[in-house]
């Protein structure tokens, strides 16, 4: 087996004695991170974390986490029995000098195991389970709206997500599927054929793990005009042994303006959602400014 480390950075709106009372208080972990949670803040200390909410470990008889690192502002580490691999956590933090988070702390997450998890695409397990939990930590640093805590053991997870725009359906919806108007609030060069079966793109291009993907969905799988668009959703990584997920946008009358909804849906395993969550929210703030504006 071979030892690999993943690494997760971030910056975080909070000095770094606050992100490490987020990180090390049993309260405070129990509203971002886990069901429950038990520290004894000390080098050898116990840092059990468990319930439905943790993966890997929905049990307190399962929760053998040990601290083998606590400085406090500075570092935390522990060791986290992982399917049966003794993985290691550990966080640096630091003063964040970026002039957009002045204040704030960069947080750097290395998640150490000495060989493979047995489970499909094991790194990005890994990876979107910080994801997740750093989207989280943010979030409950900024004042708890917004947090997503899903349930491991759910068969169909997904993320659905909400908001009133004032502004008539009809103008909501030529927002989903007019190139013009998708690119001034999520499109990069939008393609659209408005019809079951047509192609439907972002113009979304990147680069991750070495290769060029073009992100975002590919087609249409149901239009009614006005009230409903669902659309594909590959991989964002551009795995395509990954099963294609599902976005559904849904529009209802709520009186002068319009209920938006949006559900992502298809996830094989909750950790796939990683932090989707705290993505679409942004993407439906934004188009409520455009729909909005428009008037």
């Amino acid at each position: 087996m071979s030892a690999w480390t993943h690494e997760h950075a971030c910056s975080l709106p909070a000095a770094p004695a606050r992100v490490f009372a987020a990180l090390t208080e049993p309260r405070e972990l129990e509203r971002w991170f886990a069901e429950h949670a038990e520290v004894e803040p000390r080098a050898g200390g116990a840092y059990r974390f468990w319930g439905r909410r943790t993966y890997g470990t929905p049990s307190r008889a399962e929760a053998t986490q040990i601290v083998t690192r606590f400085e406090p502002s500075a570092a935390l580490a522990y060791r986290w029995p992982l399917h049966e691999l003794d993985s290691e956590v550990s966080f640096a933090l630091a003063d964040d000098d970026s002039a957009d988070n002045a204040g704030g702390t960069r947080l750097v997450v290395r998640h150490a195991f000495p060989g493979e998890l047995p489970v499909d695409r094991p790194r990005h397990l890994v990876d979107d389970l910080w994801r997740l939990s750093c989207a989280n930590l943010q979030a409950h640093l900024e004042g708890g709206d917004g947090l997503l805590l899903p349930d491991f053991d759910d068969p169909s997870p997904e993320v659905r997500v909400s908001i009133f725009v004032d502004a008539p359906r009809e103008r909501v919806f030529r927002a989903l599927v007019e190139p013009e108007l998708l690119n001034g609030w999520i499109a990069a060069s939008a393609e659209v054929e408005p019809r079951e079966g047509g192609r439907y793109r972002y113009g979304w291009s990147y680069e991750i793990e070495g290769r060029r993907v073009e992100g975002g969905p590919t087609r249409i799988l149901e239009l009614v005009e006005n009230e409903r668009l669902v659309t594909d959703w590959p991989d964002w990584r551009g795995d395509e042994t990954v099963p294609v997920q599902t976005i559904t946008w849904t529009l209802e009358s709520e009186g002068s303006g319009t209920r938006v909804t949006v559900v992502h849906s298809g996830f094989v395993r909750a950790a796939d959602l990683s932090d989707y969550g705290f993505g679409w929210p942004g993407f439906l703030a934004a188009l409520k400014s455009s729909s909005e504006s428009a008037g």
